[in-house]
């Protein structure tokens, strides 16, 4: 009963004066149509590249160099894409990269979100300092700690296995940072009223402040799975045979396979092939982040 009244007490304590201040806060048409247009005309110039990729991949090599180019396949190569899957063990390259992607995301969530929870919620000796000590490793960029990390990883018999790529992923220092502020601008009386209902910190985590923070866990997890699925310098280190490689790591072998600039075709219909999960992922974790725009409210 405490938890529900303070839930509902930001909500009220808004009332008319809230709506009021948003009504005055808004802009002119006129305004708002001009940022709509340049906003629109930036995302037209930043989507050139990907729908030059999409439309080549089913184009012939004579179409692709045409000036001025041009964006409509005339006629459409729908061969491309059957021949970009059967170059190698494609379906085994997207199977290792989206194993790797998966486990590492959800680790990450798990990890992260309850560093960031204890980091924010938690009082402890040495707190703060412990997560300064934690921020400082992104300061490291890993091609410098490369050569060490591997000869561990070789002496442990992981070089060729994707263990490598997950295993030290598992934490990362900004999803922890990410998860952190974001619990800190949840108000304490939350907290307050699921303790006096009796509630433990793990449980406050899962059911009272988890729920609150599903935008986060799906920005985390658009960047993480995003990060690793186009991941090349690490697949490029540790996994040396045909079969163990990433997708990433397999596109290169086009080049070989495919005489590099004589098969454009193939080549950016194996690349749109290697796209299209990131863009689903976004579709579906896209309505998280107009969600986390509308909780920002919740702090009173």
């Amino acid at each position: 009963m405490q938890l529900a009244r303070t839930l509902a007490t930001p909500r009220a304590a808004r009332g008319a004066d809230g709506e009021s201040g948003v009504a005055g806060r808004r802009r002119s048409p006129l305004r708002s149509a001009i940022i709509h247009l340049l906003l629109a005309a930036v995302g037209v110039m930043w989507m050139i590249p990907f729908i030059w990729m999409v439309s080549t991949s089913f184009k012939h090599l004579s179409q692709v160099f045409v000036y001025p180019p041009e964006f409509i396949p005339n006629p459409w190569i729908w061969t491309n894409y059957p021949r970009a899957v059967t170059a190698g063990p494609f379906l085994n390259w997207v199977f290792n990269s989206f194993r790797i992607a998966v486990l590492v995301t959800v680790g990450q969530l798990i990890t992260c979100s309850l560093g960031g929870y204890a980091f924010a919620r938690l009082r402890f000796p040495g707190r703060d300092t412990l997560f300064l000590m934690y921020l400082a490793t992104m300061m490291i960029p890993g091609q410098v700690t490369i050569i060490p990390v591997f000869v561990m990883m070789n002496r442990l018999g992981w070089v060729d296995t994707p263990l490598p790529l997950i295993i030290p992923a598992l934490a990362s220092a900004w999803g922890t940072f990410l998860f952190r502020q974001f619990y800190l601008t949840l108000p304490k009386e939350l907290e307050d009223a699921a303790k006096i209902d009796g509630c433990s910190y793990f449980r406050i985590y899962t059911q009272i402040l988890g729920p609150l923070a599903k935008p986060i866990f799906a920005t985390q997890a658009v960047f993480s799975f995003m990060g690793h699925w186009n991941d090349l310098f690490g697949p490029l280190i540790y996994l040396q045979t045909k079969t163990s490689k990433t997708l990433t790591v397999g596109l290169l072998q086009f080049r070989a396979d495919y005489q590099g600039l004589n098969q454009w075709g193939i080549m950016m219909a194996g690349l749109t092939l290697s796209v299209l999960p990131i863009l689903i992922l976004f579709v579906v974790g896209q309505r998280y982040f107009v969600q986390g725009i509308a909780l920002t409210g919740i702090k009173g």
